[in-house]
């Protein structure tokens, strides 16, 4: 009898991981056939095929040529070290040219299935849309993640074979995963605008918001491999691949079989635009102070978990400035650290010297003015970037001014001029008591308004949904954020600088 119970419990556990596989084959069996369909019309298409392979054979020798006459070139100085790496970028532009190619097939497969009319009998299949989404997708990405592997490996077989250079293991697994990151990237936001644009015209116009941002991560890339910062460069695969997943979360949010037959031509209706984003920004309010009552308390009281998330990205953010900065400075003797940091005396003349009149319109660097602008050029760039690229970019740039504090708190309190908590005390809080709940909010909301991307847009139309969700962020940086960078400019011009000068006085040696 006890040898007969573990067979019952087995066959208990072993039915819901049956079931479980069951629904997973059933779920992606469609996938497979819509992959095999398109993968089967991308092969006989000679538009599509001709380009593609000749570019990604044509890529290596050009990047070979290059190679050796970079080579040719520093020998002339006894520089080969630079010639090899510069080795690696090639890799990755040979990697990154099929992907700009073929990112037609992405932008035309919903967009260019629609205007020759072949798209309707997979619209009327038993599948769902999830499904019909995923399968494009993955069918889009097999030959342009075949063309870059195969520019890559040429390149490096000609590499080895005329200069006998070959990268050694974890370069060539960097270089393989920024490669493969940057083409889910691409083929993932080509699928959206595909999705939403209205003819192949229109999508390969968008193209340009894709290609030019990953152009200008390559550069980026390049430096960092001419550097060997391997270490850095796994953060930029782990980034592009949450990127690809937002993207695809995106595509799948808002796609719908029966709007790409539905959406005509669009056009450009600045009036509604208007009328619905001032709308969702100022709602039915007859007066201001209504206005902060009914709209931005909603607002500010819906930003609690993304405030939660933001605060403790700031602390974060300290801490690691904080242990970067004593690694660094633990590499350095005390006697040479002294010698180049200002002593007390020094630092109470620097900071007597910006006190000025409790004003906001008075001149100079130092000025409450000076400070604000250069608040709202940073305002600026982040919430470009936030926009951009689901918030994260621009939660990153905000997350910069606190890793610099940390830093400074270490070197303060490594040369023993204060302690931390008069550290933060004398630099930090009298501004930062409004200057850090602004970042906290402006984090938050441009953490909210990433996710509202990626999120389905029910009972209104795409256009309507982002435009609310641009309101409501929108009213927390008019309604809350710009006035506490105003107080915080105008305490950092006049308020910070005494209180920096009296803990410093009476501050204990």
């Amino acid at each position: 009898m006890s040898g007969g119970i573990p067979m019952v419990e087995s066959r208990d556990e072993a039915a819901p991981r049956a079931r479980f596989w069951a629904r997973w084959r059933t779920w992606w069996h469609p996938v497979w056939v819509i992959v095999r369909r398109e993968l089967r019309d991308q092969r006989r298409d000679w538009r599509i095929l001709t380009p593609l392979v000749g570019l990604t054979l044509f890529f290596p020798v050009l990047m070979l040529f290059t190679a050796n006459r970079m080579v040719a070139f520093v020998q002339r100085f006894g520089a080969e070290l630079i010639a090899e790496r510069l080795f690696p970028f090639l890799l990755l532009i040979v990697g990154f040219f099929p992907l700009s190619i073929s990112l037609v097939i992405a932008l035309e497969s919903f967009a260019g299935e629609r205007e020759r009319g072949t798209i309707e009998p997979l619209l009327v299949a038993p599948i769902t849309d999830g499904q019909f989404y995923v399968g494009k997708l993955l069918a889009v990405l097999v030959l342009p993640l075949l063309a870059s592997y195969l520019g890559v490996a040429a390149l490096l077989l000609s590499l080895y074979v005329r200069t006998g250079w070959y990268p050694d293991v974890a370069l060539l697994i960097v270089v393989v995963a920024l490669v493969t990151a940057k083409a889910v990237v691409m083929i993932s936001g080509a699928m959206v605008v595909s999705t939403q644009a209205t003819s192949v015209r229109s999508a390969n116009l968008l193209a340009s918001l894709i290609i030019i941002p990953i152009a200008l991560l390559l550069q980026n890339e390049a430096t960092l491999l001419l550097w060997r910062r391997m270490d850095v460069l796994w953060y930029y695969v782990a980034a592009l691949l949450v990127v690809a997943v937002l993207l695809t979360r995106t595509g799948l949010a808002h796609f719908n079989r029966e709007g790409l037959l539905g959406r005509d031509l669009d056009a450009l209706n600045l009036g509604w635009a208007w009328r619905t984003f001032w709308g969702a920004f100022w709602g039915q309010a007859p007066s201001l102070r209504a206005w902060y009552r009914e709209q931005i308390g909603p607002n500010l009281r819906a930003l609690r978990v993304p405030l939660l998330l933001m605060a403790g990205l700031l602390v974060v953010a300290v801490v690691i400035g904080a242990h970067l900065t004593n690694t660094y400075l633990n590499q350095i003797p005390d006697d040479v650290l002294l010698a180049n940091m200002p002593d007390r005396d020094e630092m109470v003349t620097n900071l007597a010297g910006l006190r000025g009149p409790l004003t906001f319109f008075g001149g100079g660097r130092w000025s409450a003015r000076a400070i604000l602008a250069h608040n709202l050029r940073a305002i600026a760039l982040v919430s470009l970037l936030g926009v951009l690229s689901y918030g994260v970019a621009g939660v990153l740039v905000l997350l910069l001014p606190f890793a610099l504090l940390g830093a400074g708190q270490a070197l303060i309190t490594r040369v023993g001029l204060m302690s931390v908590p008069a550290y933060w005390l004398a630099f930090v809080l009298p501004h930062g008591i409004f200057e850090i709940p602004a970042v906290l909010l402006l984090g938050a909301a441009l953490l909210r308004l990433g996710a509202a991307w990626a999120s389905p847009a029910r009972g209104q139309s795409l256009g309507a949904f982002w435009l609310r969700a641009l309101a409501q962020w929108a009213q927390v940086l008019v309604g809350v954020v710009l006035p506490l960078f105003v107080l915080a400019a105008i305490a950092e011009a006049w308020l910070t600088p005494r209180v920096a000068v009296w803990v410093l006085l009476h501050q204990l040696p």
